[in-house]
């Protein structure tokens, strides 16, 4: 028996084939594959790529797949993804799930036996950003996550919009000089802060390029910069907010459970991730707080194959999501 299990993120796409005992023995890799940035038919071929890469001829068709990817518990979201999948051939035994459930998987695996995950937190600061957990109950709950335009508060593009700002306000007279207008400026090759608008507003990658300065502004927090310092410590304000409102309505404060730091910007922006781990002592005193160091797509190895051994149950939201948010 062979399984399939999928990582689809804003930055690449991992797949992996497996054996029954979650032993890769397939690989495939391809940019990102985001309904919201790259839209149905990218999302569609980079999917369709990275799963011929992964099989790789290989004759039997996997006994189940996990897909993990941004958004896919949002109604219209999910059913695109179903219908992207079936024609990709995929019509049973396929697992479509949010991207944070597998990398809290590929972080605490599930327990032997198990039709649901284990308890935990993930908080995952990316090109976007999002905090899920699972309750001894096993029910799940999420706070972020609403894409670039309604929040992705404390990742690398929203880090990044911040400091572009920085660098505008400088060149305007606005704001504060900033060591963040030569770092962003030699970030892109460039030697006046106007270039900066055809760099940004004209090129494909924009959003990702955005992203990518995450480690420019740890760089200049890191050399005393006033302006990159309050940037990133408004990232770690908002992060610890996603993961205390987790980990408050799924009424976990006082357990002892594993939370997970993933994504691009937590791993390049070790400041972050530091001062992050180090406010979790007071939101959640018995947690244990460590950097994933595998891949998310070994969650979805791990859930495919729980699918293919009687079916996994994707832990329900133990709330909505509020009307209005705070």
């Amino acid at each position: 028996m062979h399984v399939l299990g999928i990582d689809a993120g804003g930055t690449k796409t991992v797949a992996l084939l497996a054996d029954a005992d979650g032993r890769v023995v397939g690989e495939g890799r391809a940019g990102g594959a985001n309904l919201q940035a790259h839209g149905e038919l990218e999302v569609e071929k980079v999917l369709h790529h990275v799963i011929d890469l992964a099989l790789n001829g290989h004759a039997s068709a996997p006994a189940a797949v996990c897909l993990g990817l941004a958004g896919v518990d949002r109604e219209g979201d999910g059913e695109v993804i179903r219908g992207i999948m079936r024609r990709l051939g995929f019509r049973t035994h396929t697992l479509i799930v949010n991207d944070a459930l597998i990398a809290l998987v590929a972080g605490v695996p599930l327990l032997e036996g198990s039709p649901t995950a284990s308890p935990g937190v993930v908080l995952i600061s990316g090109t976007g950003s999002i905090a899920y957990g699972v309750n001894p109950q096993g029910q799940a709950a999420r706070a972020g996550g609403w894409g670039t335009s309604l929040g992705d508060e404390g990742s690398g593009y929203w880090i990044g919009r911040r400091a572009l700002a920085a660098v505008a306000r400088d060149a305007d007279g606005r704001g504060p000089h900033t060591r963040l207008t030569p770092l962003v400026l030699a970030h892109f090759s460039l030697s006046r802060p106007e270039q900066l608008v055809s760099e940004i507003y004209d090129h494909a990658q924009g959003k990702r390029a955005i992203a990518s300065l995450g480690e420019t502004v740890e760089q200049a927090r890191a050399e005393g910069d006033v302006v990159a310092t309050e940037i990133m410590r408004k990232a770690a304000d908002e992060l610890t907010l996603a993961a205390a409102s987790v980990i408050a309505r799924l009424e976990m404060r006082g357990d002892q459970f594993p939370v997970l730091l993933s994504g691009g910007m937590i791993r390049r922006a070790h400041w972050l991730a530091a001062e992050v781990t180090a406010r979790m002592a007071e939101v959640a005193p018995r947690s244990t707080v460590a950097t994933l160091d595998v891949e998310p797509a070994i969650g979805a190895v791990r859930l495919a194959v729980a699918e293919a051994r009687g079916g996994f149950r994707v832990p329900p939201y133990r709330d909505a999501f509020r009307a209005t948010p705070q």
